[in-house]
């Protein structure tokens, strides 16, 4: 059992924590039994290292019978060391040490994708961790992040996506631009939600959205410059019927994505 909470193996663990020992190691931190369980049922290859108290693998011994399964061993830990690893005040009981995996834009498109979901520079964690979590639920066939968008390694990120970065392809690091130019190619319609489009009820009445759609989502505080939103073929809004001042990102981009999901599949 690991007890020294200041042990370079401890210490190196936490490090991930922070981005430059994540772009470093090509390692990202994955928290709690539910993210844990979902990497060891999805991808268990990318999982190098796993760390639990005893307390926590009494709980969930399924958490240990997928690790066996796939060979892993679980290493046992005090309270003490794997608050010291996570990065969460108050860690549920598990910490994994995982791969990074993004995946390549030629791949998203060499799938022939109908629902994908750009997201041009969201730096909010809750919101990319959430939106990608969405796109999972309403069956999109990927997420791509594109500008100077947060990490996806970030913990947050993993913890709010709820291990749903486990399910669905997500390529980084990608141009605007090129991208629209790809989905086009692809036969995709490419939609931007903005708050100057058109009504989201109105072009769902048109069909339009029955049709393959590259939605284009834009950063949390200023939305899409005027120059990326002309890349799109259609700008929308997600209506607001209430007295709310505004809609949280992750909320908009969810709306689009079962309203697509929803026409796709009637």
């Amino acid at each position: 059992m690991l007890e020294n909470p200041r042990s370079p193996r401890v210490r190196a663990v936490a490090k991930l924590a922070k981005k430059a020992a994540r772009q470093e190691s090509g390692r990202f931190l994955l928290e709690g039994p539910q993210s844990v369980g979902e990497a060891l049922t999805f991808r268990p290859e990318l999982v190098e290292e796993l760390f639990a108290t005893p307390t926590a693998l009494e709980r969930h011994p399924e958490v240990a019978e997928r690790a066996r399964e796939h060979g892993l061993d679980v290493e046992f830990v005090t309270e003490q060391v794997l608050e010291s690893m996570a990065d969460t005040v108050t860690p549920q009981g598990f910490v994994a040490v995982c791969r990074q995996f993004p995946t390549a834009v030629k791949d998203v498109f060499a799938a022939r994708p109908k629902l994908i979901a750009i997201l041009e520079e969201v730096r909010d964690p809750g919101n990319l961790g959430t939106i990608v979590r969405a796109a999972d639920a309403a069956g999109a066939d990927a997420v791509i992040l594109t500008g100077r968008a947060v990490d996806l390694y970030n913990p947050k990120v993993v913890r709010s996506s709820t291990g749903s970065i486990f399910h669905l392809p997500v390529a980084v690091g990608a141009e605007l631009e090129d991208i629209v130019t790809r989905a086009r190619a692809g036969g995709l319609t490419v939609l931007a939600a903005d708050v100057k489009g058109d009504d989201l009820l109105a072009v769902r009445t048109e069909g339009l959205l029955a049709q393959p759609t590259a939605w284009i989502f834009g950063n949390e505080a200023r939305g899409l410059d005027d120059d990326k939103l002309a890349l799109s073929d259609r700008a929308v809004v997600v209506p607001i019927y209430g007295n709310a001042e505004s809609m949280n990102l992750a909320t908009a981009a969810s709306v689009c994505l079962y309203e697509s999901a929803f026409a796709q599949r009637s």
